[in-house]
């Protein structure tokens, strides 16, 4: 089968290596793509929200499957596009994207779903945490335990020119469940963690991701999580004639009263994906066909054992903004020692690999304990040399 990966991050690198492994692929093509992309994919120079030139060259291909990475190509519709021209595509409409796209929506989901989730307030008032109803890269929501932080939240939000919710703050350990859908059922991938905020101990501004871990420790009922948060979702969703097919994503805190969801998203996590799929045994594509296809029946997916710990190494003033044109040197001896190199925001030029964005590459290690993956990751990323680059220290610290 011929597959196409739309998109050019972490996530799509992430899931071109998965995808490559699998014996059912003969080529795998990807557009835009990354240099990372490019070693094992070839990649064509098609943005991920051209609906129509993707169309164009999914034809021109003759793309057995179309697997669209980020959020914002699936809320603008590129997966209708494709779908309705008769092209297999693993990713929702724009209908059922709007669980990511507007969070006043997700709301209505929620409640007639009977989802537990925060309260809306009418309000704002500290503690609380505000966030934009549409799509931010991960960075449209302030956490406000204080009117300074409110103030501070209420600028910051408001700066996105998008409408503003303010819902109770809730506290406890956060757990991302990523779910292949198939409209009705859903197949549940290893729990992960993703650590948001920019610097150590977990302080400064919110980014897309500065790393990751998978499995989270004691999170073992997976079956009963999908019956809680992602199936009752996917009810909903086909009731109101818009069926979700693809990733649901639903970003979990567990709280002194239990589960609750803080968020949906309606793809793959970045970067938790590149900490879930290393340890996903058994046949990823075909998965993604039989979802693509409508029907997970008989699709198992086993798990590897083990743990996987991402570390993101970053632009030194990103979240802020990005670094481009430097050189980053010694990915191949990070790959050399064992580790998974993950491009995020990287270029080629004259040959060599240099800087392209503002989370620049994720550095992915196993290991039979928590403390071995996370200890390795490190080791890795340590041989890896992007001048003014910066990593979190702490990523899986807290429970390795």
């Amino acid at each position: 089968m011929r597959v196409l990966v739309v998109g050019s991050g972490g996530r799509e690198h992430a899931l071109a290596w998965r995808l490559a492994s699998s014996p059912s692929l003969t080529e795998l093509h990807a557009a835009p793509g990354n240099p990372g992309i490019g070693s094992l994919a070839t990649c064509h120079p098609v943005a991920a929200d051209d609906g129509e030139a993707l169309l164009a060259l999914a034809r021109s291909l003759e793309i057995g499957l179309v697997v669209v990475g980020p959020e914002t190509p699936l809320v603008t519709g590129v997966a209708d596009v494709l779908r309705h021209a008769g092209i297999a595509v693993y990713g929702p409409s724009a209908g059922a994207a709007r669980i990511e796209g507007s969070k006043r929506f997700a709301k209505d989901v929620m409640a007639a779903a009977g989802i537990p989730t925060a309260r809306l307030l009418a309000t704002p008032r500290a503690p609380c945490v505000l966030k934009a109803d549409g799509l931010a890269a991960g960075k449209g929501v302030a956490v406000c335990r204080t009117e300074e932080e409110l103030e501070a939240g209420l600028r910051e939000i408001g700066a996105l020119g998008d409408d503003l919710l303010a819902e109770e703050l809730l506290e406890g350990p956060e757990v991302s469940l990523l779910a292949i859908c198939d409209g009705v059922d859903a197949l549940a991938l290893a729990p992960a963690r993703d650590y948001k905020r920019a610097f150590d101990g977990d302080t400064g501004p919110n980014t897309g991701g500065m790393g990751s871990f998978a499995p989270v420790p004691g999170v073992d009922d997976l079956e009963e999580l999908l019956d809680a948060f992602v199936r009752p979702v996917l009810a909903e969703l086909g009731r109101r004639g818009t069926p979700f097919v693809g990733t649901l994503f639903a970003g979990l805190i567990v709280t002194a009263d239990g589960p609750r969801v803080l968020e949906y998203n309606c793809r793959f996590g970045d970067p938790e994906t590149q900490s879930v799929l290393p340890l996903v045994a058994g046949d990823f594509l075909q998965a993604l066909v039989a979802a693509a296809g409508g029907s997970l029946a008989g699709v198992r997916l086993d798990r590897e054992s083990g743990y996987a710990v991402t570390v993101v190494l970053a632009a030194g003033a990103y979240p802020a903004e990005g670094d481009r044109g430097n050189v980053i040197e010694g990915a191949d001896r990070a790959e050399a020692a064992g580790a998974l190199v993950f491009h995020s925001g990287t270029a080629r030029r004259d040959g060599r690999l240099v800087t392209n964005g503002g989370r620049l590459l994720g550095v992915t290690a196993t290991g039979a304990t928590l403390s071995d993956a996370r200890s390795s990751a490190y080791e890795a990323a340590a041989l890896i040399r992007i001048d003014r680059a910066r990593k979190r220290s702490d990523i899986a610290l807290d429970v390795a």
